[in-house]
Formats: C-alpha cells, sequence, structure tokens
C-alpha cells in the first residue's frame, strides 16, 4: 500500500511540529545565552561605574587638598604685602615726622566732620 495523503500530512505535520519543538529549544537556549551575556555585561559595566567613580571621587579629593594649598599660598602672598605696606608706611614716618603727622591730623578731622553730619 502505498502511503496516502493523510498519511504525507502526519508526516508533514510530525516534521513541522519537530522544527517547531527544535526552534522553541533553540530560542530558549538564545534567551539563556543573551540573558549569561547580558549579565556579564551588567556586571561588567557596573564594574566600570564603580571604577569610574572611585577615580572621581579620588581626583575631587586632590582636587580639594590643592584648593585647601592654593589658599594657604594667597593667604601667606597677602601677609606678605600687608608687611610690606606696613614697613613702607613705617620708613615714610620715620622719614618725614611732621608731614605724617599733619597728614594724620586732617585724615581725622575729615572724618570728624564727615561723622558729625
Amino acid at each position: 500500500m502505498s502511503p496516502t495523503s493523510t498519511d504525507h500530512l502526519k508526516n508533514n505535520l510530525g516534521d513541522a511540529g519537530s522544527a517547531l519543538k527544535q526552534a522553541a529549544h533553540d530560542a530558549g537556549d538564545a534567551l539563556k545565552g543573551a540573558a549569561s551575556v547580558a549579565s556579564e555585561e551588567l556586571r561588567l559595566g557596573r564594574a566600570n561605574v564603580k571604577a569610574d567613580l572611585a577615580d572621581g571621587a579620588t581626583a575631587g579629593l586632590s582636587a580639594l587638598e590643592n584648593l585647601s594649598e592654593a589658599g594657604r599660598e594667597q593667604v601667606d602672598e597677602l601677609m606678605d604685602k600687608g608687611r610690606d605696606l606696613v614697613d613702607s608706611a613705617a620708613d615714610l614716618i620715620r622719614e618725614r615726622p611732621l608731614a605724617s603727622f599733619g597728614v594724620a591730623f586732617a585724615a581725622g578731622w575729615l572724618i570728624a566732620k564727615l561723622a558729625r553730619n
């Protein structure tokens, strides 16, 4: 007896079912593989983000240390300029005591006059 159309249909449906079953299995494997790769990429990305944040924090702390040192340098420079100004004024007073007294007296009088008004 030769195979009938129904037999061919059953065979074809069986082949189609097997192919669909294999496709579902392959899709599951692909999803598992993709999830594994994505998980590994996520771990790697998380590690990179942590490293970048740590580098940023280290750079920020270094900047704060440099800022502190720069502030000290500026204060020292201002103190030196202030000392130079006081020394210069002291030298001027020693060289011209009468003129210095007159300027101080006039400045005091002017300030008092302005304060009264």
